[in-house]
């Protein structure tokens, strides 16, 4: 069913007489019309007879008629530092919402010139799925890919990226038919502004596709005919490290472009992924490719477009799970000034790098009003601890707790079997001065410590982040070796299970 919105409509006015309209013009409708104060509702049968009922009734003497639209408009250049809250609480027709951006648009607050945009909320969205998922279906099938439209996850937001996994074709395929079906919409429903293509690539990638002197950027916009853009560093978040590629021009023009700007960030994939499988010992017992540095044929990667009114493609390629590693727990100990800053505005913070890293993070009770550090708990697999201590570091940096040329140093504390501090000293010390001389961090093993309940000790190290990183990782290795030894050995004489034999 097609629901066809009436507005300005008379309050005398009643079902009856909105019948009597519909029969003389020929329209057929497939339910009763639902009159409100001003306005009313009716089901057509097909999106057609919706249209046709537009176009015959709209602009006659007592009645205005359009096709129902959700609408949103953005408003943008608020001044700073005043506080908005928005809150839709009627259906915006098109031609009310132009209204609206006519006013607004331009309007001077207090020096800053309002922009408003105009955003149909679901409607692009339900012309890719289509009917009972027909339009979504028939793409998937005719380019070979797999499609996912993030409604859920991005509830709320004026955009809705879609996600293409497939061959660098079959994206490039999916793209421009889904470009084909938003300029359709777009017609069937009068909407007159611009919709570019939005492409989202990881930060990672976009320096060697903009080139030097935006010299790549320049040869794709000429070839192509188009116009090309990319957000600015400053809307980067570390937990949002992507940025808005957007093309405008003809619906072949930016798809063309769409081919050339993800030939370039595959190619800039492919030569980080080659440069770090040569750097792939640099921290031992650490996934780089599970770090997100640099995305590994997942978000960022493959094309992906979030287009104003809707969304676009995001191309990748799907990964399988590993075996997770076992989790670790180190205690971090950071300024106690600085608490405020990692937890964050109620809590925001925290909870984020801790989503981010994959890790669990909690801050220990002062010990003493006049402590100078807290302890911050950490517990998840070397990828999120690197993550999590990493993102720490920074934070301290920007937040200033360290001077400009400062460098941040940090204590962390590592709990060992009491039977394997031994092995992290080693004979007269050597290991342990072996440690500090290869990764450049302070080791200590206290001595005469007092094991918990636990029968374990600490190992303090301290250092900049990737000395501690290093020292870390080499204490677990020594501590994977005691475990293996420790592991009890085959029964003599015992003889292991076998399979039957065939005879």
């Amino acid at each position: 069913m097609n629901k066809l919105y009436i507005g300005n409509v008379s309050e005398e006015a009643s079902a009856e007489d909105l019948e009597t309209i519909f029969e003389q013009w020929k329209i057929p409708h497939s339910g009763p019309f639902l009159v409100k104060t001003g306005y009313a509702f009716v089901d057509c049968p097909d999106e057609k007879v919706a249209m046709k009922a537009i176009d015959v009734l709209s602009g006659e003497k007592y009645w205005g008629v359009e096709k129902q639209v959700s609408c949103k408009l953005q408003i943008r250049n608020i001044p700073p530092h005043m506080q908005w809250e928005v809150s839709a609480n009627r259906l915006l027709t098109a031609s009310r919402a132009g209204q609206a951006m006519e006013k607004l648009n331009g309007f001077m607050m207090e020096n800053y010139a309002l922009k408003v945009s105009y955003i149909p909320d679901e409607t692009f969205v339900g012309a890719i799925i289509g009917k009972e998922g027909a339009t979504i279906r028939n793409i998937t099938k005719q380019t070979h890919s797999k499609i996912d439209i993030h409604r859920k996850e991005n509830a709320g937001a004026a955009e809705k990226p879609i996600t293409v996994h497939s061959t660098p074709e079959g994206c490039s395929s999916a793209c421009r038919t889904i470009m084909e079906i938003m300029q359709k919409e777009a017609l069937d429903t009068k909407f007159t502004e611009e919709i570019p293509l939005k492409i989202l690539a990881h930060n990672n990638f976009v320096g060697r596709l903009i080139g030097k002197e935006g010299r790549n950027l320049k040869k794709i916009e000429q070839d192509t005919e188009t116009k090309i853009t990319i957000s600015p560093l400053q809307d980067l978040t570390l937990y949002n490290p992507e940025r808005t590629i957007t093309v405008k021009g003809t619906i072949e023009a930016c798809a063309r472009a769409e081919e050339e700007v993800m030939k370039k960030i595959r190619e800039s994939y492919e030569n980080d992924v080659a440069a770090m499988n040569l750097q792939s010992n640099l921290i031992p017992g650490v996934n780089l490719n599970a770090l997100g540095l640099f995305p590994s044929g997942g978000p960022g990667m493959g094309p992906s477009i979030v287009n104003a009114p809707a969304p676009g493609a995001h191309a990748g390629y799907s990964s399988f799970g590993q075996v997770q590693p076992e989790s670790e727990t180190v205690h971090l100990f950071i300024p106690a000034l600085a608490v405020g800053a990692i937890i964050g505005k109620q809590g925001q913070h925290i909870k984020q790098l801790s989503r981010f890293a994959g890790a669990s993070i909690k801050i220990a009770p002062a010990e003493g009003m006049d402590a100078k550090q807290r302890m911050v708990i950490i517990a998840g697999p070397p990828e999120a601890q690197f993550k999590a201590q990493g993102r720490i570091f920074s934070k301290l940096k920007e937040e200033n707790f360290f001077g400009p040329k400062e460098e941040v140093k940090l204590e962390a504390h590592i709990k060992v079997p009491s039977f394997a501090a031994g092995r992290v000293i080693g004979k007269g010390g050597k290991t342990v001065n072996e440690l500090q001389n290869l990764t450049s961090a302070e080791v200590v093993v206290p001595r005469e410590q007092t094991p918990d309940e636990n029968d374990q000790v600490i190992v303090k190290i301290s250092g900049h982040f990737y000395a501690s990183q290093l020292a870390q990782r080499k204490i677990q290795e020594i501590l994977s070796q005691v475990r293996r030894q420790q592991q009890p050995k085959p029964t003599t004489g015992a003889q292991p299970s076998q399979l039957p034999r065939r005879k």
